[in-house]
């Protein structure tokens, strides 16, 4: 069982909170625009363009109670994140999700936003949003499919997303409760009151920006630590801005990760549409999803 929020309708207000890294005001003004646009009201957070002079939008005690206000705001909808980068970890336990859960409202980002769809897949069975934030409305991205799957399924759709057949698939069939994100983020939550029990679940992951021998840390921690036995699916979406060593370490992202889940027997579809690049498609965190993995296509649907 999953709990899902109401969807949006017009007039309904979205907050825009930066809970980790700071985010000049002017990079969130088109997803203002944007969101407006859609007929939704906005409402900007302290934390987005605040007076930080750090990495992130405010001290641990500006970000939680920026956050905490939205998240327990009775007219406020959804918490669009401005920005991932790091910072949740800092605060996650400290935020009181009591209204929260009594009154659900959709909690929308990723990257280091996966902190919070793992610690409330954990601990309320609510259902978020892994989707675009703030940031990615600019230089175009505002009509893109990423954006508008965004759109979508605020107002009550649900898309199916398709991606053409990649050589490393592995076929089959399987339904089970979404869950993923940032995989650094995910080796990072094992061992804490945020971790989620992946058996029976479709598995997502992306990253950005690591050095390949961390791919193959993270996701060997993934394995040793039990999350990858068990699952009903999983899904690799784009490994972005990756790095080598000076003697290289010998493998693409998508050989390292085909040579860790060798032993599991789940259907894997590999290129799914979900990345710190362009393509960055809405996922309910939580739903029930049906995966199909063809000799075509790869195809994720409710």
């Amino acid at each position: 069982m999953h709990i899902l929020p109401p969807f949006l309708r017009p007039g309904d207000t979205i907050a825009i909170v930066c809970p980790a890294g700071y985010m000049p005001f002017e990079k969130a003004q088109t997803c203002i625009d944007t969101l407006q646009s859609w007929g939704y009201r906005v409402r900007v957070g302290a934390t987005l363009g605040g007076a930080s002079e750090t990495y992130f939008s405010g001290t641990d005690e500006e970000r939680l109670a920026d956050f905490q206000q939205m998240l327990d705001a009775p007219d406020v909808k959804a918490i669009l994140c401005g920005r991932g980068g790091y910072g949740l970890s800092r605060i996650i336990d400290r935020i009181d999700f009591s209204r929260f859960v009594k009154a659900p409202k959709w909690i929308i980002g990723f990257s280091d936003i996966t902190v919070l769809h793992a610690h409330i897949f954990t601990n309320f069975g609510i259902t978020t949003l892994h989707a675009p934030m703030a940031g990615a409305f600019n230089d175009g991205g505002a009509t893109g499919p990423g954006v508008d799957s965004l759109r979508r399924v605020l107002a009550g759709e649900s898309p199916a997303y398709a991606t053409p057949a990649h050589r490393y698939n592995r076929p089959g069939m399987a339904t089970g409760r979404l869950i993923g994100g940032n995989l650094a983020l995910l080796a990072h939550l094992v061992g804490s009151a945020s971790e989620p029990d992946m058996q029976g679940c479709i598995l997502f992951l992306e990253d950005v920006g690591e050095y390949l021998y961390n791919i193959d840390r993270m996701l060997l921690q993934l394995r040793r630590s039990g999350k990858l036995r068990g699952l009903s699916g999983l899904l690799i979406g784009g490994f972005t801005e990756l790095k080598d060593t000076t003697r290289p370490f010998g493998a693409t992202a998508e050989e390292i990760v085909r040579g860790v889940i060798d032993d599991t027997t789940c259907p894997v579809g590999f290129g799914f549409p979900v990345s710190h690049g362009k393509e960055n498609v809405a996922l309910k965190v939580g739903a029930t999803y049906r995966l199909e993995v063809g000799p075509e296509q790869v195809l994720l649907r409710e």
